[in-house]
This record gives structure tokens, sequence and C-alpha cells, in this order.
């Protein structure tokens, strides 16, 4: 990697107020938001009240190779995590692993096995999927490559304020607020087309259903977004729904899982999902898109079950489902690692699939399960009790502000009900990055010092669950990237729960 002792430029006072300042216009002249937290606005009558999101005062550099190559396999995780969906023995094996330690997805796997019972309306499911990487460089090491952080299943945000976060900076970088540098130039601050791809997966799966349900698109037929309560990310996910509008002619109505209980109805003889519309028609749903329902404060009553129940009863495609959003779990991930896993999934009898399984394994770190049985388990165990300092701990949770690092490991395992809850646990060995350097735009406040980015690499996954494995495949593309910055002291990095800001790459 390039060096940073010269990156980002050196900036005046008078250049910096003049970056801030225009950084900040072009933000909130293009949707570059986010509702502000209760600390900045204690009240924000009628959600009227907006502030820019946080974001980078300069693109961070990222190395080009590391890029294309987290960008190239993600095709190849959009496939992996396809067939590990459909593979209900093999993930079930994975999710008896957590009963009776980990609540929250035992429930969802119940529910699962309770409507495969009576059988499944609808066979078409779409994943909207982000793998998230750090840039790892052993001690001593010149050599930089991509270390797989997690796989993300469900509610992969962000994808259009990334893209927003792309065009600030190649606006920036045009108007000649940026000093001078030999970094930046057009070419090195590659457009993001993440918001344009992940809204085309949405209207591919609302073409699809409009194609079974032989309907034409003028038909009263909608994409539902399933939202949280107050969700301060509420832009991200309405660009998605204004780009869907223009781009693809389809119409999107939001929804929490409290208010469609109430509001929903399932055709007893057809199982077609329907809601009513403001205008005051009644709409058909082709497409729920969730961006809540990943956490266990999203279900705070029976209402929100019976709701998530509802929905995945109905004939609308999910995006996802509830098979696939456990395919997510951080469990999943660690038992991909182990030996076999992947030939299991793509079996040597070719080349190509060989291919597969050495760049998938190529992004692998260390990962131990936290089983007090298997050999690999009691390693793990070891591990985080004996040298914690190299480790982190990771639930079956997205979101951020979930995870145990270092020398907090003992203590938090100390802490458990029993040894027994160690298993809803995994172990992986941190990630090195290189070190870096930027300024965070928080609040309106620069702050200035050293940085880790996270790169995340979305992909769209579309696919017939009654179609032969490779012939039901029927959408599979990488869809653009997000690259999310926190401080070297932040051990977390999620944006939403407060701990990063949303960056875009200078590629060197």
């Amino acid at each position: 990697m390039a060096s940073t002792t010269s990156y980002p430029p050196f900036l005046t006072e008078d250049q910096k107020q003049y970056l801030h300042s225009s950084l900040t216009d072009y933000a909130l002249s293009h949707g570059l938001v986010v509702r502000p937290a209760d600390s900045l606005a204690p009240t924000n009558p009628s959600n009227t009240l907006a502030t820019a999101a946080p974001v980078t005062l300069f693109p961070s550099l990222f190395p080009r190779k590391a890029w294309t190559d987290a960008r190239d396999v993600q095709q190849a995780y959009n496939e992996l995590y396809v067939r590990v969906s459909r593979d209900e023995k093999w993930l079930g094996e994975v999710m008896e692993s957590l009963k009776g330690v980990d609540e929250f997805m035992e429930r969802l796997w119940a529910m699962h096995l309770k409507l495969r019972t009576s059988g499944f309306a609808q066979s078409l499911s779409l994943g909207l999927f982000r793998s998230d990487y750090l840039l790892h460089q052993a001690e001593g090491d010149e050599d930089v490559s991509i270390k797989q952080v997690e796989f993300n299943t469900v509610s992969s945000s962000f994808g259009a304020l990334s893209t927003r976060v792309s065009d600030l900076h190649r606006h920036l970088f045009s108007l000649g607020a940026f000093p001078s540098s030999p970094a930046l130039n057009m070419d090195t601050l590659p457009a993001n087309p993440a918001l344009d791809e992940l809204a085309a997966g949405l209207a591919a799966a609302h073409e699809a259903y409009l194609a079974q349900q032989r309907k034409q698109p003028k038909d009263d037929v909608v994409i539902l977004f399933v939202i949280q309560p107050g969700e301060r990310n509420a832009f991200d996910q309405r660009w998605l729904e204004y780009t869907l509008l223009k781009t693809h002619s389809t119409p999107v109505l939001r929804h929490t899982l409290a208010e469609l209980q109430s509001l929903a109805h399932i055709s007893p003889s057809t199982s077609v999902l329907t809601i009513p519309h403001p205008s005051g028609k009644t709409v058909e749903v082709s497409t729920v898109y969730f961006r809540a329902g990943y956490a266990p404060t999203d279900f705070p009553t029976q209402t929100e079950w019976d709701a998530r129940e509802m929905l995945e009863r109905s004939l609308a495609i999910k995006c996802p489902t509830l098979i696939t959003h456990l395919a997510g779990a951080k469990k999943v991930q660690q038992r991909l690692a182990e030996p076999n896993q992947l030939e299991y999934f793509f079996p040597s009898s070719s080349s190509s699939s060989s291919d597969v399984v050495s760049r998938l394994r190529q992004t692998f770190t260390a990962l131990y399960p936290m089983d007090a049985l298997s050999q690999p388990g009691k390693l793990g165990r070891h591990l985080a009790l004996q040298t914690p300092e190299k480790y982190v701990l990771k639930p079956q949770r997205e979101g951020g502000g979930n995870n145990i690092y270092r020398a907090k490991i003992p203590t938090f395992l100390a802490s458990l009900p029993s040894d027994a809850h160690f298993d809803a646990y995994i172990l992986m060995e941190l990630i090195e990055p290189p070190a870096a350097r930027n300024t965070i735009v928080r609040g309106g406040e620069l702050l200035e010092g050293g940085v880790v980015g996270e790169l995340g690499v979305y992909g769209v996954a579309l696919w017939d669950t009654a179609t032969a494995d490779d012939a039901g495949l029927r959408v599979n593309r990488e869809a653009g990237w997000l690259l999310r910055t926190k401080g070297v002291e932040s051990e977390e990095g999620g944006v939403a729960a407060g701990y990063g800001c949303v960056d875009s790459v200078c590629l060197v």
C-alpha cells in the first residue's frame, strides 16, 4: 500500500473552513443526511429535522488490487450463501448448536420449521447481501490483503448513502476544494453504483413476481419496506424508494412490523399479500424488503412476531426469507471456515469449483467455535481466556455494538449464566489493518486522527428454490460497495449505531 505520510494533504485554516462548508452544503442539498440523534435535537416535531450524515473529509486511501479482489469474489459469495440457504439439513445442524443459548435465533428457526410444514407459498427469494472486509497487514509484511469480517444477509444498509459520499468526494475534487495531491484524481475516485444496483435488484424481484402472477406493471402492485419505528437512517432507504419509482416505475410503501399486523391481509385462497394505500385503495405486495427484524429489539411484543410470520407465509417475494436471514449468522461464517465445508458446497467436479473455493478461502481469517466438546471449540475457549488480546468475541447479531474485544472477553464470559452459553458466540482472530489518517465530520465537528476503514461489497441474488441449484439462480451480480471508517480507538464500525462514518475510496 502506498505511503500515507503525505495523505491526506495539509490544509490551512482557510482551506479547512472552505472544504468543511462545501462538504456540509453538498450533503444537505443532496440528501446525504440522517435524522439527528436526541443529543443534537431533543425534540424533532413531525420528523422535520435532518443533519448531514457522518462522513470523512477526504476519501480514504485503499489498495486498488484489494478493492478489485473484494468485488471480484462477490458473485462467488452470493452463490455460496444461496446454497447455504437452500441446504436446510446443513443449516439446521448449525441452528441446533444454538439451541438453548440463543433464544432469538432459536425462535426464528422454529418459525421457519413451522411454516415449512404447511408449505411456502413463494419459491422465489431475493438477497441483497453485503460482505465486509478489513485490510490485513501482518507485522513486518509489506503485502496487504482483504480478510472477511462478516457476511450480511439481512438489512444490508448504507448502499444509497455510500453512492452519495462517492459523489460528494468527486464533487469536492472537481470543485478544487481538495489541496493538490498525487493520490487524488477522477480515476482514483470511482463512481459507486450501489444505489442503482440495489434498486435494480429489488426491481428484478418485483418484475419476476409480475411475470409469475401474469400481471402488468400498471396494476396496483408495490414493494413493501419493513422499517423500524423512529428510523434515523430513513434517507438511505428513501433513496432506494425514489430510484425504484423514477427508474423502474415501481412504487414503495413503508411500514413497521407492528403496523403491518393490523394493516396487512393475506388471501386464504391465494396467499396474496395486500395492504391499504394512503389514497384509499388496496394494493398487492410483490416484494417484502426487511430493513427491520434482524435484532431482538425489533420484537418487543408478540405482535411483531405474528407480523413476521404472516409476511413469511405470504406469496410476496421476501428479501430475505427467514432461512436466508439465518444463513447470515456468525456461526455459519465460522462453520464455513472449517475444513471441507466449502468443498461440500462447491464439489471439486471442475476446475472452476476449485478456483471458487480457493478465492473464498483466501478471504478467511482464523475462526473458532466456543463449544466444550469439539477440539476447535476447546481451542477457542483456551484462546479466549488465555490470549484474549488477539481476538474478538461475536454473538449472532447485526447492527453494531454487539462484539466483545480483547481483554474484556474473559470478564464477559465469566458473566454468562453458564459456560454452555459460550456456544452462542464465535471467536475471531483480530485483523490487523495498516495505519491510515483522515478527518471524520460528525455533528458539525472535525475529528482528525488515525482511522480504520471497513470495505463492504454488495451483492444481488434472485433465485428459485423450486429449481435445481445452478438453474435456479436467476440473478447473481456484484452491486457496488460501502467504505465505513472509524477512529482507531473505536472497536465497532456501525454507522447507524454511532460508531463510524460513511467514506469513499481513493484507489492507490
